[in-house]
């Protein structure tokens, strides 16, 4: 796990009232999944609103889908915190973190570019699962 990436990640995107409770949540493995549960149905109290930006139907595509997250800005390496033990707290390609969420059924965040954008997706309930960017420089 990597504290500063996720504390700059909770910091940017989510909200003041929450945030000491995230982290403390993030940095426990007990607690963990507390947090991540918080983005499952009740992420519009969660994330702060002003960054949400809704992925159109037509990008659920995970190609197409880091097209448009790269129309944002050049991503190197991405951070991500998921329910996926397997890459929750890793760093990895876009292309390889898309891989393993889009279509997860649970939530997960993709830091692309430090402080500035994200891609979050959310539990999946009846269709496709909500999924954003979260764009701070809108």
């Amino acid at each position: 796990m990597n504290r500063t990436q996720e504390e700059i990640l909770v910091k940017d995107f989510f909200e003041k009232r929450l945030q000491e409770r995230v982290l403390y949540e993030l940095a426990s493995p007990k607690k963990r999944l507390d947090a991540l549960s918080r983005l499952c149905h009740n992420y519009a109290t969660t994330l702060r609103k002003q960054y949400l930006i809704e992925v159109p139907q037509a990008n659920f595509n995970k190609e197409a889908l880091a097209n448009l997250l790269r129309k944002y800005g050049p991503i190197k390496q991405c951070y991500v915190i998921s329910w996926d033990e397997n890459i929750d707290g890793k760093e990895m390609s876009l292309s390889s973190a898309l891989e393993h969420i889009v279509g997860l059924g649970m939530p997960s965040i993709v830091s692309c570019i430090s402080g500035k954008l994200a891609y979050f997706e959310s539990e999946q309930g009846f269709g496709p699962p909500p999924r954003y960017i979260l764009n701070k420089e809108v």
